[in-house]
């Protein structure tokens, strides 16, 4: 990313720029750089056709999926990270969700806000390691309210 800056004769932001940042800028570059790790995910994951890939991404980008494993990793984060995490989730938006609690809206909010920033910093490994707990922990709590069923099993039992 900073060589794109770069060649657009931009200087990269400081931490301290980045840090106060309003939190809803930083949600609004998280939920692009959120949803590209997941789509890069499903293209190396499954054969299925762009518009089944769209589908299924958004069981892990809905704001209940973003609420759920940002609260389900919390213990994996820092304390820094948190702090990110709250920040975004309260602070008020224009928007109303309309297929969301707006508990889950904030925690997804919250969620992009720590992604956003992340990545501003370059931190890439960082977002690595949090959207790697976040997929498997949306799996594994997936599997357990499946009964244990494989990808294979539920796509069997979706088509029926």
């Amino acid at each position: 990313m900073n060589q794109f800056i770069t060649s657009m004769n931009l200087e990269p932001l400081d931490e301290l720029t980045v840090r106060m940042m309003n939190p809803l800028k930083l949600a609004y570059l998280g939920d692009v750089v959120y949803e590209m790790y997941i789509r890069v995910y499903l293209i190396n994951k499954v054969v299925l056709t762009p518009h089944e890939m769209s589908k299924k991404a958004i069981q892990y980008v809905k704001a209940s999926s973003q609420a759920s494993l940002i609260i389900g990793i919390k213990e994996q984060l820092s304390e820094e990270e948190w702090t990110l995490v709250k920040r975004g989730r309260n602070q008020k938006s224009s928007t109303v969700p309309k297929n969301a609690l707006l508990s889950d809206y904030r925690y997804a909010t919250g969620f992009e806000s720590l992604i956003g920033y992340l990545h501003l910093l370059n931190r890439e490994e960082r977002i690595i390691e949090i959207v790697k707990m976040g997929i498997e922990y949306l799996e594994n709590k997936k599997a357990d309210s499946n009964g244990n069923r494989s990808e294979t099993d539920e796509k069997t039992a979706d088509e029926q």
